[in-house]
């Protein structure tokens, strides 16, 4: 003889339920916690050539680096394609010269820009921005003397980061760099 459990006495196991995705306003709360993490900021090798990083966890599984600056350099105009990302600057100053226009996503090579949609902010030690999917920007690191550090996070992970060229008011795709390009 054997025992049958009623159908409403069966237990079912519990639904795995994702976290929320982060947003922008959550991202930069998260860099700036890190990047007033003093221990960390010191930690992080600095290359008078060029820049370095280490990747870090981001909350909610977003994507995290930790960012070294030398004088001089930047990252030419890019943008993280569907990823909505925040940044802070933990040590020294940054310039961010940005585009306040939406592009188009797909389907052009060159572009050219109106008048006024450029935008310049500095961004000094414990000062960021979050920005939204297809943001077009360039971080620099203008000092002709010291170092910058800084945290960003995209979430999601950045499936890829679209690189430009820019002459006056002449924006040109250049090429698309994929995860494996940079990890």
């Amino acid at each position: 003889m054997s025992a049958s459990v009623p159908a409403s006495a069966s237990v079912a196991a519990p639904a795995s339920v994702p976290a929320p995705a982060p947003t922008s306003a959550e991202l930069l709360d998260f860099v700036r916690r890190t990047a007033a993490d003093t221990d960390l900021i010191a930690s992080l090798p600095l290359d008078p050539e060029g820049r370095t990083w280490v990747r870090l966890e981001g909350p909610h599984g977003s994507e995290a680096w930790l960012i070294g600056w030398p004088p001089g350099t930047g990252t030419g105009w890019h943008d993280h394609a569907e990823s909505v990302g925040a940044f802070t600057t933990a040590a020294g100053t940054l310039k961010e010269n940005s585009l306040a226009a939406r592009l188009p996503t797909d389907g052009w090579k060159t572009l050219e820009l109106t008048e006024g949609v450029d935008r310049e902010r500095r961004l000094a030690t414990g000062q960021g921005r979050a920005f939204g999917r297809n943001h077009v920007h360039e971080v620099l690191n203008e000092s002709t003397t010291g170092h910058a550090v800084s945290v960003h996070a995209y979430y999601p992970p950045l499936p890829q980061i679209r690189r430009y060229s820019r002459t006056g008011a002449v924006l040109r795709l250049e090429h698309v760099e994929r995860p494996e390009d940079w990890q």
